[in-house]
């Protein structure tokens, strides 16, 4: 075995230098310098990061007999996961340090950077093996972290949900692999979009079906949603923003790449209609339960839901254009929902309060986190002129140059589903603007790692859809990719 391929792994080899260090930070510090371990860690993953973009694009390389590929668009993906992380990181610093998690402030940075690491082989596989090896690295430790709060009930009914969901998932998606291996006697994505050719029966629905069912699951698609409200209002507030976006987004990709590359013969006569029905599912079950939830987490863990609906439209164009306009609604997304969630746990560590109701009169007493929020609302709902109204711009464009009557119809429903999400984003800024009830949250002063990461995510909000440059990169690194070889 040449070990010079691992060379290829650059961002994967950097992410576990980062991982040992923390480890060992965590393990051989003497107790008082522990608790500069959050610091240590947050500008550790900050470096990286920089690193990472400091790099460049890499080329396009395979290793390991074509089973890992390096390229400018993984790479791309990756970072903008970076970014995601970081922000996290920094929200989280005043949780992690609270008196409930100062024994296991080392293990929650260890078990994320555990997952990212997961997500990196999702994003890179071109083998189904190794893809199975990431997609159980992403999800066995976030049943840990779901559960890290040992302390409330919740948490551990949460990781159970989890946890049980997570097992029959792989079951079913294995299964799925099993079907697709009896087909095509082969788990390389090259290989299975070559040998089984143009051919069309049963068993080969079945096993996509199963492979879409899997993958379902981690972006939470209707009707493999189930397990996704429970978990992200049991779960620690830092670790349900985690879940919200980077999981979310690793997947997206991972789910595209799967689909053109393996199965891209097959997109008009199988799993195109398959993709049109769980998105109508996923958009619309989405919104309809967000309108009646009251608990904020659960609120956002719909709307997380009927996001990633509209996520699934950038798969549906099936090109270097939608694969661009995917990249950016999933970087938008990150920003926007970051800074709900950095407002919600900015609350929850001052106040413990998570209700709707508990948020009216807020910009009376605590001004700038209201306006946040407001500015988080106005995204994740489309409003010009923030981030959120262009992503989802360029994802209704994308789509609807593919130029069927079915899409225009998807894209009809989908824009339909927009004024209904304006509704129920509106709630919220109700009750923190104009709700006539006295406030029920007291003013105070968050931490300052808290107002850095608010900062952070308003300025991207409000900046990255001014910035068309950003946008431009992404669909000039995306449109230099050759993902969509196999599509026909």
């Amino acid at each position: 075995m040449d070990y010079s391929q691992f060379l290829v792994m650059k961002q994967e080899i950097a992410l576990l230098v980062v991982f040992l260090l923390v480890f060992l930070y965590d393990t051989f510090m003497p107790r008082k310098a522990l608790g500069a371990i959050s610091g240590f860690a947050t500008v550790l993953f900050a470096l990286f990061t920089a690193g990472c973009f400091i790099w460049g694009e890499p080329a396009s390389v395979d290793a390991f007999a074509g089973m890992y590929v390096t390229s400018p668009i993984s790479a791309m993906i990756k970072n903008i996961l970076n970014i995601g992380v970081l922000i996290v990181l920094v929200q989280s610093c005043k949780w992690v340090n609270s008196d409930n998690q100062l024994v296991r402030r080392g293990e929650f940075y260890e078990l994320l950077l555990v997952t990212l690491f997961g997500m990196y082989l999702m994003i890179s596989a071109r083998h189904f093996l190794l893809f199975l090896i990431g997609l159980e690295s992403a999800s066995l430790p976030l049943a840990a972290m779901v559960a890290f709060d040992k302390h409330r009930y919740e948490s551990h009914e949460a990781a159970v949900k989890y946890m049980l969901t997570a097992v029959f998932s792989s079951a079913i998606f294995m299964m799925g692999l099993s079907f697709v291996y009896g087909l095509s006697g082969s788990l390389y994505f090259e290989d299975i979009a070559n040998q089984l050719g143009s051919q069309s029966n049963a068993m080969l629905v079945v096993a996509l079906a199963f492979v879409i069912s899997g993958i379902g699951f981690k972006l939470s698609l209707v009707p493999f949603h189930l397990w996704t409200a429970d978990v992200y209002q049991g779960a620690p507030t830092p670790v349900t923003s985690y879940l919200s976006v980077i999981s979310k987004g690793a997947a997206a990709f991972a789910f595209l790449v799967i689909m053109v590359q393996a199965f891209g013969q097959f997109y008009s006569g199988v799993w195109e209609w398959m993709l049109y029905a769980l998105i109508i599912a996923t958009i619309t079950v989405g919104n309809l339960f967000a309108i009646r939830q009251k608990n904020l987490k659960r609120f956002l863990a719909f709307s997380s839901i009927s996001q990633a609906g509209y996520i699934m439209l950038g798969i549906v164009g099936c090109n270097e254009m939608g694969l661009g306009a995917m990249m950016y609604y999933i970087l938008v997304y990150i920003f926007s929902n970051l800074a709900a969630f950095g407002v919600i746990g900015a609350v929850e560590n001052n106040t413990g309060k998570v209700e709707m109701t508990d948020y009216n009169g807020l910009s009376k007493t605590n001004p700038w986190l209201a306006f946040s929020m407001t500015l988080a609302m106005f995204s994740l709902a489309g409003i010009p002129p923030f981030a959120g109204f262009f992503s989802k711009f360029f994802i209704f464009t994308s789509a609807i140059n593919q130029g069927s009557v079915a899409i225009y119809i998807l894209v009809l429903i989908a824009l339909i589903n927009t004024i209904v999400s304006l509704y129920y984003y509106l709630l919220v800024v109700k009750a923190m603007y104009i709700s006539p009830e006295e406030p029920v949250i007291a003013r105070f002063r968050s931490a300052c790692t808290e107002r850095v990461g608010l900062w952070v995510t308003v300025l991207g909000i409000m900046l990255i859809g001014i910035a068309s440059c950003i946008y431009n990169d992404i669909l000039t690194t995306a449109s230099l990719s050759d993902l969509f070889a196999f599509v026909k």
